[in-house]
């Protein structure tokens, strides 16, 4: 047995087109000794496709913490693994990311075959500003995270792209269209596949569309970053206070009242909570 520790190579997987596979890809999948997947089911019909007989191990979000330590000490044993994910490059918005930094941290080689990306691919696809975006990937299902996430992009000015599943899909344009306001959206499903579709619409219409039929397949939303503010510069602290009043007069609570009228405004949160807090309402 080998006194070197093995090597594990992030292989992205087809999104949705099987004759997406790299043939690089397919020569590592190959030859590793071992293959971790999100899905075994899933990358067990990729492998037959190709003819490829290598031993499987899950390794998913339910059971990273328990099933990372074992892959590393196999690796550190000297085996070599490759790590797929159901569709795309692993460890972007997947819990391969996890196993990426224990094996950073234990020494072990980590390489990687790069594959289709449905985040890129769609934004490719989409015709939006391209030269900077943001990957936001799902957003939490915990609504203080969700909410904490979506008021820090509210003065976003790149280009976002997020995931979801589509029974999620109708949730979250509501709740995009309250934080961001009306934006325009490409929203893309079924990358690759037959019926490929990039829908050229906006947060209110999507919302509206979607309110009670889903579309199918998984969606990547495709939307245009937050336009400058050129008042931003002639606003002034009591105005923000006025704003954040406002806000509170609506329910909100006064820190984050002030911190949402202090992004709209171009201030400090800070300065606005200050006055906020100190001044008496006229």
């Amino acid at each position: 047995m080998s006194n070197l520790p093995g090597t594990l190579y992030l292989v992205g997987t087809p999104i949705g087109n099987l004759g997406d596979l790299s043939p690089r890809a397919k020569e590592t999948l190959a030859a590793v000794d071992f293959i971790a997947a999100e899905d075994t089911r899933v990358t067990l019909k990729l492998l037959n496709r190709f003819e490829i007989r290598r031993p499987l191990v899950s390794y998913h979000e339910h059971n990273r913490r328990e099933r990372g330590p074992l892959l590393v000490q196999r690796l550190l044993a000297g085996e070599s693994a490759a790590l797929v994910t159901d569709a795309g490059m692993p460890a972007i918005s997947d819990p391969g990311e996890e196993l990426v930094r224990l094996c950073h941290e234990a020494g072990v080689p980590v390489a990687t075959v790069p594959g289709p990306s449905a985040a890129v691919t769609a934004l490719a696809l989409s015709g939006m500003p391209s030269g900077r975006f943001c990957f936001e990937g799902f957003l939490s299902m915990n609504k203080n995270s969700r909410r904490a996430h979506l008021d820090a992009l509210r003065q976003e000015p790149r280009t976002m792209l997020f995931y979801e599943a589509p029974h999620k899909l109708a949730a979250t344009l509501r709740d995009l269209l309250a934080a961001l306001g009306d934006r325009e959206l490409v929203l893309v499903r079924e990358l690759t596949k037959l019926h490929e579709e990039a829908e050229r619409t906006t947060l209110s219409a999507a919302a509206a569309r979607y309110a009670e039929a889903p579309p199918k397949g998984e969606l990547v939303l495709v939307i245009r970053g937050a336009e400058p503010q050129s008042r931003q510069a002639e606003t002034s602290p009591q105005e923000a206070v006025q704003l954040a009043r406002a806000y509170a007069a609506q329910g909100m609570p006064a820190a984050q009242a002030a911190k949402r009228a202090a992004q709209e405004c171009g201030l400090r949160k800070t300065e606005v909570y200050r006055l906020l807090v100190s001044e008496p309402e006229l």
